[in-house]
């Protein structure tokens, strides 16, 4: 029995110093922390049960028979964020750099399949050279077996990447089909064949940074959610967000206590829309000002910035924003914004998050660029969207929303529950300078009819009312009431239950 007990321990010790203390400590000094400290640091003190810290690899093929480390450089097991369960795996880049061999996917497999099986999110703290070489097709039947655990998860349980160190072919594919991706700046990458292939191929000269860092990818690409300056501060806010979502798509998202009342009046929002009606204001302080103590988590706040998304609560309940922002392209819906949207109104649909929709679109971007892009099919995706979505769906229109775009943006026709307007609201088909110049094109020498008709289209068009009187705004509300009216909104629609027809999946225009 002591033999044994000796060899547990020795085993545990091992483990516990995955590839030894030296790679630990290069580990270290390139500002990282090692596979066992991320998990402590995003995990409930003492709250840590991990699974096949013994597991070895298999592989007897160029000396690897006599390089064995147990746990196979990944950490795997479950534990607690704020006492609620989670399942989590963090690699071992001190072990093999990371690569994933087919035990070492095994032991990713196996905690998502009963993070499915009970409920609960999954969250990936990858750094990873990609597939282990020396084990061929074996390690990518491994990534494989992952990448189909992804998809059946996929709008069953969160799955949350946390992007670490570097991370290349097969490593970025599981990530990718995930619900949201987070980086560190400086010290994490992402990238399907790295800076030494590219030129090789294509002669391009470009550094690992610039082909596939925290700041690319977050910022150009649109893969990265957000960044973080470094890992501490990485981990900690992954618990914040972790705290926005529900366990899984059985659960209604979680409610924290809130002091915030739902009454608070704004009185600042009522000066908030210009009196030119072409000057830009900040959606971001409509939103922030709404929500529950102030508190907005943005989602990729450097990508596609004319539109915003994120988390925040109202009456303490999660709650998904998309904003149109006229801070940046007048707030115009182009393939970008249109993308970043459409997936997070899908993910919060999946996971019962209700949706607040505040309007500002002058249309969608006009351009060559958008037409050869495909802006037609992929502005059709935040369409989609929020006709599939059938959470509680609450919008507000502040000032323009216009022509399709109107529609698009959760309007009572893709079914939303409860659509406001703000008094300064114009829904229209153009702005009524664009519309002037078309109906009375004949007229378009004469400035001052012109500007007659002008006027003219605006008292008639340019105003909430012509929509209220269709019954496709169900109030104009005062600006400064916006909260109270949201929340109690969100109270009435709180057992809302409606169901789309059968199908195996719908086909959405990607």
């Amino acid at each position: 029995m002591q033999k044994i007990i000796e060899q547990l321990d020795a085993k545990r010790e091992a483990a516990c110093l995955g590839g030894g203390q030296e790679r630990i400590d290069k580990q270290h000094a390139k500002g990282k922390l090692t596979a066992r400290e991320r998990i402590a640091l995003f995990l409930d003190a003492d709250s840590f049960e991990e699974w096949d810290m013994f597991v070895e690899h298999r592989c007897e093929d160029f000396g690897m028979a006599e390089q064995k480390v147990p746990g196979d450089g990944v950490v795997t097991g479950y534990g607690t964020v704020c006492g609620r369960l989670v399942f989590v795996f963090s690699q071992d880049f001190t072990v093999f750099g990371g690569s994933l061999s087919a035990a070492h996917a095994e032991k990713i497999c196996k905690i998502m399949d009963h993070a499915i099986k009970v409920g609960a999110p999954v969250v990936g703290l990858n750094d990873s050279g990609g597939a282990r070489i020396q084990e061929g097709v074996d390690a990518l039947a491994g990534y494989a077996d992952v990448f189909q655990r992804n998809v059946m998860a996929s709008g069953v349980i969160p799955q949350i990447s946390m992007i670490m160190g570097p991370c290349a072919g097969g490593a970025v594919y599981s990530p990718a089909m995930t619900d949201f991706i987070f980086m560190v700046k400086q010290t994490s990458y992402m990238f399907v064949t790295g800076p030494e292939v590219v030129k090789t191929v294509t002669h391009e000269q470009v550094t690992a940074e610039e082909l596939g860092g925290a700041a690319t990818h977050s910022g150009r690409s649109g893969v990265a959610d957000l960044a973080f300056d470094n890992g501490v501060e990485a981990l900690l806010m992954l618990r914040r967000f972790i705290n926005f979502l529900p366990s899984s798509n059985r659960e209604k998202p979680p409610t924290w206590p809130c002091h915030d009342a739902a009454e608070r009046k704004e009185k600042s929002l009522d000066n908030l829309i210009p009196e030119d009606p072409n000057k830009p204001y900040d959606m971001k302080e409509l939103v922030t000002k709404v929500l529950d103590d102030h508190d907005f988590f943005e989602l990729q706040p450097d990508y596609a910035a004319n539109i915003i998304i994120g988390m925040g609560r109202m009456q303490g309940s999660t709650v998904g924003i998309v904003a149109n922002q006229p801070m940046v392209l007048a707030g115009c819906l182009d393939i970008s914004s249109s993308c970043k949207a459409a997936r997070f109104v899908r993910f919060c649909d999946a996971f019962n998050i209700p949706i607040i929709t505040f309007v500002d679109v002058p249309g969608f971007l006009p351009g060559t660029s958008q037409e050869y892009g495909g802006i037609i099919k992929h502005g059709a995706k935040l369409l989609y969207a929020f006709a599939e979505a059938t959470v509680p769906k609450v919008t507000l229109i502040t000032r323009k929303a216009y022509g399709g775009a109107y529609d698009v943006m959760s309007s009572k026709h893709l079914r939303g529950d409860v659509n406001f307007a703000w008094p300064t609201a114009e829904i229209a088909v153009m702005g009524p300078k664009g519309a002037v110049e078309i109906i009375f094109r004949a007229d378009s020498g004469n400035q001052e009819l012109v500007r007659q008709r002008t006027e003219e289209y605006s008292t008639r068009f340019a105003n909430p009312f012509v929509a209220g009187s269709r019954g496709f705004i169900d109030d104009v509300i005062m600006p400064h009431n916006t909260r109270t009216r949201i929340c109690r909104s969100l109270a009435m629609l709180s057992n809302k239950k409606l169901e789309n027809p059968w199908r195996k999946h719908g086909n959405i225009p990607l």
